[in-house]
């Protein structure tokens, strides 16, 4: 039954993308049956009402999962009519932008107002503001209810959005990648810089909003698969010039820099395809010393065995190898004398003391003759002397019961 859901295809549904200002977020809307181009201005359905927007993108299917319910609709393509109430409310919101910026002054607010918005009905005004801590700006937004006489909404906002509402060219001479194609922020860390190997100077790697450049997210898998093609900083390496330790990565170029353990004043530079890892990272206290022949690449350090001579079928003399860096060395083993009456060595005393001379063997003794089990029983007719009373007197004295009224013993 699941396989058959499972192969059951999903259902598509087709949207067109509005967007309601440069910049903003793009939205999916239900098309009614009409299609759209991009760049035309059209009047959509929403929450707060009919608004006024622009298609982002022509009609198209999508995935149902991918529909954020409700999917609300486009009322109709924007008439000339709704061209001349936009262009009012433009001008309407620059107007009450300079006006709240002289409200905010008077009342002493610590804010900073980034922008204002006038719904397309013009039943209320949004303003967006930027502060460090809370702000009660209560007072404010009564006399902005007297001055417009109409709703007021005030909205905080952060550093990152600011930036997406205001715009602006980055460090690269490039638009902003919020205010022109980024939908949503995505998280971005101090440690993406490192996996990059960028300087960590906050004036670097910070955009204009004071926070972490969001161009870093975007390459971070690349780096995350090079890394792991890549060997790790202190690596002991062979190379095709012998081995030597890692001393510097070039994660793009995919190449590394050895310095050699011939001649430590020597450094290389070789491609991660031509070396081979002998120990990765830097050496610990508890692992164990890298052979002298391990060498797959280069070649140096191997021991290369002598011919060993030939022997006589019928004698096989022991052989011993005396293992060296350079080669191995046969040689025979000498005859050792037989040692007798050596003493221990664990034996303590002077070392100038002379050992002890053996002790003369002394002659066995005489095994006594086994008695016959009827020389030693007893004969039943010997008289078996008395025994003796014993000496300790009895004690018939007893502890009388303890009385439990009373903490004394009865005597």
């Amino acid at each position: 039954m699941e396989q058959e859901m499972n192969n059951i295809p999903e259902e598509n549904v087709e949207v067109v993308d509005i967007q309601f200002r440069p910049g903003q977020k793009i939205y999916y809307f239900d098309p009614d049956g009409k299609t759209f181009q991009p760049g035309e201005h059209v009047i959509i359905d929403t929450a707060r009402g009919a608004e006024y927007g622009t298609c982002a993108g022509a009609n198209h299917r999508i995935a149902q999962k991918d529909v954020v319910a409700p999917l609300r609709k486009v009322l109709r393509k924007a008439n000339a009519q709704d061209e001349r109430i936009a262009a009012d409310n433009r001008a309407k919101e620059k107007k009450a932008y300079n006006i709240c910026v002289e409200k905010i002054a008077e009342h002493g607010l610590d804010m900073q107002l980034v922008s204002a918005e006038v719904a397309f009905d013009g039943s209320k005004i949004l303003f967006y503001f930027t502060a460090d801590e809370r702000v009660d700006f209560r007072e404010l937004v009564k006399n902005l209810a007297s001055v417009f006489h109409t709703r007021i909404e005030l909205r905080q906002i952060g550093v990152r959005d600011k930036a997406k509402m205001v715009g602006g060219l980055g460090i690269c001479g490039r638009p902003f990648c919020c205010a022109s194609f980024l939908d949503d922020f995505q998280p971005v860390s101090i440690k993406m810089a490192k996996t990059q190997n960028l300087s960590l100077n906050p004036t670097k790697i910070s955009g204009t909003c004071g926070r972490l450049m969001c161009c870093l997210k975007y390459e971070q898998d690349a780096y995350e698969d090079l890394i792991r093609t890549s060997p790790k900083m202190e690596s002991f390496v062979d190379t095709p010039e012998g081995r030597g330790t890692v001393v510097e990565i070039d994660l793009l170029r995919q190449r590394v820099k050895v310095r050699m353990e011939d001649s430590p004043e020597t450094v290389g530079v070789f491609a991660n395809t031509d070396i081979a890892v002998l120990r990765s990272g830097k050496a610990r206290k508890n692992d164990p010393p890298i052979p002298a022949d391990l060498a797959p690449i280069s070649g140096n350090g191997k021991r290369a065995r002598k011919e060993e001579p030939e022997q006589d079928s019928m004698v096989l003399e022991p052989i011993r190898f005396r293992y060296s860096t350079e080669s191995v060395v046969t040689e025979e083993e000498p005859e050792q004398p037989e040692q007798k009456n050596v003493p221990s060595r664990r034996r303590r005393g002077p070392k100038n003391e002379a050992p002890k001379e053996p002790k003369p063997e002394q002659p066995p003794k005489p095994e006594k003759p086994k008695q016959k089990a009827a020389d030693a029983a007893q004969d039943d007719t010997q008289e078996r002397p008395e025994k003796k009373p014993s000496r300790r007197r009895p004690n018939y004295r007893r502890r009388k019961p303890r009385d439990p009224g009373s903490g004394q013993e009865n005597t």
